[in-house]
């Protein structure tokens, strides 16, 4: 089966849990929502298909089993679930970094899921499927991005009223880059002593100047 792929590339997680750590990156070409704040607005046409078989092998070059499929949405194509399933197999670590519009049960159960529920700065909140947070796995994350007072509320909602879920999972909130300051965010966070973790876009300080590939 073919996928169409934006880029592949070697790089260090600069989001979730597993920031810090190298990380191979499967970016998949094409995306159902527009964020206002998209940083990979080059991914929603560009890029060229591949076999899976081609995928595996171009990743094998490096000596790095931490894989994150992300895009675009990468749920956007039908074969997403296969090759997740056969770089499992294949034993490496997978990551699936999805933009919470999309059913994530149709994804292996084995990788990790870090899904963003957008917030009303995006443009796109109505196009969340609230019932992942019910699909939820102890091993998945949770991603709020911020950028402004609303947004903070509406994910405060979303944890304390809304989620109906029977599996709490690490939850994720992020300043939306160069529209909210962090410190900003950290302040409301300890205001309220609300129990989430704080994320930087740990990339965009390391590589600020680089669009693509990191």
């Amino acid at each position: 089966m073919n996928l169409k792929v934006n880029e592949i590339f070697h790089s260090i997680q600069g989001e979730s849990l597993y920031a810090g750590l190298p990380c191979l990156f499967v970016r998949l070409t094409g995306c159902n929502l527009r964020c206002s704040y998209c940083d990979t607005r080059y991914a929603y046409e560009e890029g060229r298909l591949m076999t899976i078989e081609e995928i595996i092998d171009h990743l094998s070059q490096y000596h790095c089993r931490l894989v994150e499929i992300t895009g675009g949405e990468p749920l956007c194509q039908s074969a997403t679930p296969l090759l997740i399933t056969r770089l499992i197999e294949k034993g490496y670590t997978v990551l699936l970094e999805t933009n919470g519009s999309k059913n994530i049960r149709i994804a292996d159960s084995r990788c990790r899921k870090i899904v963003d529920i957008k917030c009303p700065g995006s443009g796109e909140s109505q196009s969340n499927d609230l019932e992942n947070l019910n699909r939820l796995s102890a091993k998945d994350q949770l991603k709020f991005i911020i950028t402004d007072k609303q947004d903070y509320d509406y994910a405060k909602n979303i944890i304390h009223s809304t989620w109906t879920g029977l599996c709490p999972v690490p939850i994720l909130f992020s300043a939306a880059y160069k529209v909210l300051d962090p410190t900003i965010l950290a302040e409301w966070i300890l205001a309220d002593n609300l129990d989430v973790r704080l994320q930087v876009q740990l990339h965009k300080i390391l590589w600020p100047n680089e669009k693509k590939g990191r």
